[in-house]
């Protein structure tokens, strides 16, 4: 069976995760009441958030990530003072925040453009250690041009005006990056398991601190680059850290379908959802991928409003654009109503064939806390999600199972 993604069933559990970014989704947040601007740098703040997350059970969050500074044109650079600008690196923070969890998992998000795998890879099994196996991680593409210019080494792309009016058109100039990125998720896996899970014996009365017979290369040959191996980091507790993904259309399925063990989609409703689980169903027939043996999770992105009183989200939403001076605009639905209506809209959801949902709180951390102490014990008491974690790893909160090095030995 290479085809199809998982369908959830009756029973299955519903998956709960949030995106963290700034202040919060909303351009205006930061101006808004109970908002926190002059922390955003401080890990204090962050760690509020992701206890908060903790709180609530949720399987993950995940940290925004960028080589430059906010913009509100997709493509370019901006000159606005009035947004969020400025941010801190997500690896670093993911690793300061881990000992401050116990359960929750941590995903940043890194750029793989302009980023030496090797790094990259012994950055997030380094995470992965410190938090006793809650490590995962978001590769990006750099869809900007003008990173590069940070860096001296290469030029990517430079989308147009009429590339961004569409998905599609976004993701075709864009293609030999998601190509290259696939490559360093795969050369990432297999620095990952070039220390096999016994190699370290650290037998001090033999003097043996390592076999070296179990650390290997993996002479990695990418159309780019290329990684020679060993890692420097011991094989980590999830062995390989769960990867997640952003994905509007054909191109970056395929890179989910290939490279992600989480894949997120932005459906704008139910029909669309149908779609777009369909197409994810293709791109993993397409690329050969047996699910039985490597489950790809689907979870959907919803910005997200909440508020007990019904209408009062919709209204501070209103209010919030007037401020931002423009309607709030997302790649993702956008919803505002009450948790018991958002839990209606997940469950009606999850039933057609999600996982699960990654939603991003529009104000921090006002949604974020509706989001613990409203929607989840309104699911809780539907049956749908936990009541307690029943697992130390991310990879056991999603259900996945531990993968063996591929270069032990059988038996």
């Amino acid at each position: 069976m290479t085809g199809t993604t998982r369908a959830p069933g009756a029973g299955a559990p519903l998956h709960l995760a949030v995106a963290l970014d700034g202040a919060g989704w909303h351009p205006a947040a930061w101006r808004e009441e109970g908002a926190r601007p002059g922390e955003l740098l401080d890990a204090a703040y962050w760690a509020d958030l992701v206890t908060e997350a903790e709180r609530g059970l949720l399987d993950f969050v995940t940290f925004e990530d960028a080589l430059g500074l906010q913009s509100a044109v997709f493509h370019l650079p901006d000159d606005r003072t009035d947004q969020v600008r400025g941010s801190i690196d997500a690896v670093l923070l993911a690793a300061h925040l881990a000992p401050l969890t116990t359960h929750i998992g941590l995903v940043p998000t890194t750029n793989v453009t302009h980023t030496e795998p090797f790094h990259l890879a012994i950055g997030i099994a380094t995470l992965d250690h410190a938090s006793r196996g809650r490590a995962g991680w978001r590769p990006q593409i750099s869809s900007r041009a003008a990173d590069a210019a940070h860096f001296g080494r290469r030029t990517t792309p430079q989308l147009t005006e009429d590339d961004v009016t569409d998905s599609e058109r976004i993701s075709r100039p864009l293609r030999a990056l998601f190509t290259e990125g696939a490559e360093v998720v795969e050369a990432a896996r297999l620095l990952w398991d070039s220390w096999e899970d016994d190699a370290e014996i650290r037998d001090a009365a033999t003097g043996r601190f390592i076999d070296r017979d179990k650390v290997h290369h993996i002479d990695f040959q990418g159309t780019d680059f290329s990684v020679k191996g060993p890692s420097i980091t011991p094989r980590s507790p999830q062995g390989r850290p769960p990867v997640v993904s952003l994905a509007h259309a054909t191109t970056p399925y395929e890179f989910a379908a290939r490279a992600s063990d989480v894949v997120a989609v932005t459906p704008h409703d139910g029909a669309g959802t149908a779609a777009i689980l369909a197409q994810v169903a293709e791109a993993v027939e397409r690329t050969g991928r047996d699910v039985r043996e490597r489950p790809l999770r689907t979870f959907a992105d919803l910005v997200v409003l909440l508020d007990d009183e019904p209408g009062a989200a919709a209204r501070r939403k209103d209010r919030l654009d007037r401020v931002a001076g423009a309607p709030l605009a997302s790649d993702a639905e956008i919803f505002t109503g009450t948790p018991a209506e958002l839990a209606d809209l997940l469950t009606d959801r999850h039933s057609t064939g999600l996982d699960g949902f990654r939603l991003r709180p529009a104000v921090l951390p006002h949604d974020l806390t509706a989001i613990t102490r409203g929607l989840v014990p309104e699911l809780q008491r539907r049956g749908v999600f936990r009541t307690e974690y029943t697992s130390t790893t991310l990879r056991g909160h999603l259900g996945l199972e531990r993968p063996a090095s591929r270069y032990a030995k059988a038996g």
